[in-house]
C-alpha cells in the first residue's frame, strides 16, 4: 500500500489523534489562550501527536511514511488534520522548520536508540521538544525574541525529561532508553531493571533526573510573565503541569512500573485556577 494511502489510516485521523491528546499537558493549558489561539494551537499539538504516532506505532517503512509526511508539510494536504494545520501556518505565519525537526525527532527515533550523556538527550531534545514550543510562540507572533525562545526551550525540554522519567517501561518496550547511559552507569543499573519492578537504584535515578528537570521547568513562570495576559498564563500551565507530574512522580516513590505517575484532572483544574488568581 501507498505511504500516502497509509497516512488515510482510521488511527490517524483527526478526531483519533485529537481524542488521544484529551487529556496531556498542552490541550489542557491552551485552555488559558486567548480564544483566537485555541484552534491553532490544537492544529499544532495534533501534528506533534500524529508525528510521534508514526514514529512509535506505524507498521511498515516509517521513514517512508514520516517522509510523505513531510511531503504534505509543502502541501497540497490531503487529511482533514494536515488540512487543519496548513490553515493555522497561513493564518500566523507560521515557519517550517519546527515542523521538519519534529519529523527528523521521529526519524533519530529509527536509527538511534541509546544516549551515551546528558549534554546528547538534550540535542535530541532540540528535535523532539523545543520545537513545538517555538511555534507556539509563533502562533502568539513573538517567535524572533530570542528571550523567550530560549526560555521556552527550557521549559519544553524539562517536559520532555518528564516524559522521558514517565516511561522508562514503555520507552524499553520499543527498543529505547532515554535515560542517559552514564547514569545508568552512575547507579549500576541495567537497562533490564528499566522494565521492573522498582528498585531504590532505579528511584535514585529518576530522582536524579527530576532534579534536572525542575530548575528547566521553572523558568516557564518568567517567560509566562514576560508574555504576559492570557497566552502568559497558558505557557506558565505548561511549566506547572511539568512540575505536577514530577510531584506525582514523588508520592508514587518514583515507582513507574506500577502504574504512570502523573497529575489528575483535579490537579490540574486546581492548577487552572490558581494561574488564573495568580495573575
Amino acid at each position: 500500500m501507498p505511504a500516502a494511502d497509509l497516512l488515510d489510516a482510521p488511527e490517524l485521523s483527526l478526531e483519533a489523534i485529537d481524542a488521544r491528546a484529551g487529556g496531556e499537558n498542552f490541550p489542557i493549558a491552551s485552555l488559558l489562550a486567548p480564544p483566537e489561539a485555541r484552534p491553532h494551537l490544537r492544529a499544532v499539538y495534533g501534528f506533534a501527536r500524529l508525528v510521534d504516532t508514526l514514529g512509535d506505532e506505524a507498521t511498515g517503512d516509517r521513514v517512508r511514511l514520516l517522509d510523505e509526511l513531510e511531503g504534505e508539510l509543502d502541501g497540497p494536504p490531503r487529511t482533514a488534520l494536515m488540512h487543519r494545520l496548513h490553515a493555522s501556518i497561513e493564518a500566523c505565519r507560521l515557519p517550517r522548520e519546527p515542523f521538519a525537526r519534529l519529523i527528523e525527532a521521529n526519524r533519530i527515533d529509527q536509527r538511534k536508540t541509546r544516549y551515551e550523556t546528558w549534554p546528547e538527550l538534550r540535542e535530541y531534545c532540540t528535535y523532539s521538544a523545543e520545537p513545538v514550543g517555538r511555534l507556539v510562540l509563533a502562533v502568539y507572533g513573538r517567535a524572533d525574541d530570542s528571550g523567550l525562545t530560549a526560555r521556552s526551550d527550557a521549559v519544553c525540554t524539562g517536559l520532555q525529561l518528564v516524559n522521558f522519567l514517565q516511561d522508562p517501561p514503555r520507552d524499553l518496550a520499543l527498543g529505547r532508553v532515554y535515560l542517559p547511559q552514564e547514569d545508568l552507569r552512575r547507579f549500576s543499573i541495567v537497562e533490564a531493571e528499566l522494565a521492573g519492578p522498582q528498585s531504590e537504584r532505579v528511584a535514585s535515578l529518576l530522582r536524579f533526573e527530576a532534579d534536572r528537570a525542575r530548575p528547566l521547568l521553572e523558568r516557564g513562570f518568567g517567560l509566562g510573565a514576560a508574555l504576559g495576559g492570557r497566552a502568559g498564563r497558558s505557557v506558565a500551565l505548561f511549566a506547572r503541569g511539568g512540575l505536577a507530574a514530577l510531584d506525582a512522580l514523588e508520592r508514587a516513590g518514583w515507582d513507574v512500573f506500577s502504574s504512570r505517575p502523573a497529575p489528575s484532572r483535579l490537579t490540574l483544574a486546581r492548577l487552572v485556577g490558581r494561574e488564573l488568581l495568580h495573575r
